[in-house]
Order: C-alpha cells, then structure tokens, then sequence
C-alpha cells in the first residue's frame, strides 16, 4: 500500500519544482524530504525521479501517482466538507487570499459579519498578488481566493477550481484635485508623470494599453503596488494614476476623477477548489463577501 503522506510530497515536488521548495511548504529538511521519496520509490517499486543537473524532474510513472495523489486529497476534502455539513453549527478555518483594494474595502465588512453569524469559524487572511492567489489556492495553500481581471488581460483558468463573479467597478483617470478643471480627457494626462503598479501586474498591463491605444507612452515616473501609497503621489499632485472605482469606498478623497473611453470595469471574482464547494464555512464566508460586495457598490 502506498504512503498516502509521500504521495503528497510526489505532488508537492510536481507543484514546486525543486526539494528545497517542497521542504519549506511543509515544514520538512530537505533531506527529510529525500528520504521519504525513496521509500515512496521503494513502495512504488519503479523509479520515480531522475535528476537533471540541480534539479529532478518526475518520471511518467511518478506523473500517474501525482494524478492519484490529487483525487485522494479531493476525497479527502470532500469528506471533510461532508462531515462538517452534519453539524448543527458552522465551524471550522478558511486561509483566505486577497489583493490589497479588496482587503481594504470588503474585508473589514465581510470579517465582522462572520464574528457576528458564525463565531466558530477561523478566517485567515493574507494579502496576495492575484495571478499567483489563483495558483496557490490550486495548490491547496488557501482556501478561496479574491482575485481581479482587467479588461481584456483575463486572469489565469485553472482546473478544479469553480469560479463565482463578486463584482465589478468602474476603472477612472485619477489626478490631483487641482487639475480637474485642466484635464478633462485621458489624452490631456500626456506628459505627466504616472504612477502604476510594477510591470507584469495586471492594472499595469492595462494603464499602459489604454494610454498607447490613445496616442501616447505614459512616463511612469513612480512605481509600487501599495494603491494607498498611490493615492497619496496623486492627493499630493505629484502624479495620476488609473484607479478601480473600490480604493475610494468609504473614504473622501480630494482627487478629481475621469471616466475613461468605453467606460472599462475591473471584474471581482472569488475561487475555491470544487472539491470544498460543500464546506459550509467556506460557502458562509462567500455570502458574508457578497454582502460587503453590495454594500460597497
């Protein structure tokens, strides 16, 4: 009978691509994890890794024991949606990742709302670049994940997870208030100096579409992925920005804000593996962020 534990380690080094990756997800050596490879290979009775140069890469016959690997965790997953189900109560823990907009405008609202209906459930959260939230929920280190897509930048599919839209809000030009009077079009903000999250990220790849679609290459002149920090650079008339209608729920802001052609609109989406689709705690926390969701729109 093969190790149920070491097939998981096959899977994590299919996931992670090297020892020591797998070693730091699950709190192993490295040699720790070498040593129970072995004796997976040994219960296998085929070999499982072949090395190529620093690296292993896995064998076929190590890719058909990752499949299998994969069904008896979403057993395992489903069983333990199945048994929470059967309690009178909502219980349990949900690893939450969010980016940063959704961290400060439905969090807050969404966390107090499970405090107050389901006190017996743990919510974990940590703030995450979508695209790789997406993967690591796939991979089984979250729970559910709350991700963004941009108008024609779609994020990532992934197989096995079931993906629900939240909401949606409105994409603006933001500049100081000073200028509101000044620039009235996306085209007057030529020349300025802009702020954008780093390259690769979705919000970036869209800024600097839509400004080369209108005629010219926005000087990004400051760079971060902290939005508070570019609302300051933009309060303070050092810069603009583009900016999801989300960053301003709740709070006044003194920036002078532009609709942009075709009225483009950031989509809010969250994701779980299919395999927990009936774990109650899960399903409670999607409904108390739908509610902060309406709340916020």
């Amino acid at each position: 009978m093969l190790d149920v534990r070491r097939l998981v380690l096959l899977r994590e080094l299919s996931i992670r691509g090297t020892l020591a990756a797998v070693a730091e997800s699950m709190s192993f050596s490295p040699s720790a994890v070498s040593q129970q490879l072995a004796l997976l290979e040994r219960e296998a009775g085929v070999p499982l890794l072949r090395k190529a140069g620093r690296r292993v890469l896995l064998t076929p016959q190590a890719e058909v024991l990752v499949e299998a690997a994969r069904e008896v965790l979403d057993t395992l997953e489903r069983a333990e949606a199945a048994v929470h189900s059967s309690l009178s109560t909502i219980r349990g823990r949900v690893r939450v990742a969010v980016f940063q907009s959704a961290a400060l405008a439905l969090m807050p609202a969404a966390l107090s709302a499970m405090s107050r209906l389901h006190p017996e459930v743990r919510v974990e959260m940590v703030q995450r670049e979508p695209g790789q939230a997406l993967y690591d929920t796939w991979a089984r280190d979250f729970d559910l994940v709350l991700a963004e897509q941009y108008p024609a930048h779609s994020a990532p599919w992934l197989d096995g997870l079931d993906r629900r839209d939240l909401t949606s809000d409105a994409i603006q030009l933001a500049a100081p208030g000073e200028l509101g009077g000044t620039i009235r079009e996306l085209g007057d903000a030529r020349g300025m100096a802009w702020v954008m999250e780093p390259p690769g990220t979705a919000s970036r790849h869209f800024a600097e579409q839509l400004c080369r679609r209108i005629g010219f290459e926005p000087d990004v002149r400051y760079e971060t992925p902290d939005l508070q920090a570019q609302i300051r650079l933009i309060e303070s008339g050092n810069a603009v920005a583009l900016m999801p209608e989300l960053v301003w729920a709740g709070r006044p802001t003194s920036c002078a804000l532009l609709d942009l052609p075709d009225l483009p609109r950031r989509t809010i989406f969250t994701a779980q593996r299919a395999a927990g689709i009936s774990s109650p705690a899960i399903s409670a926390f999607r409904a108390t962020l739908e509610a902060a969701a309406a709340s916020a729109a």
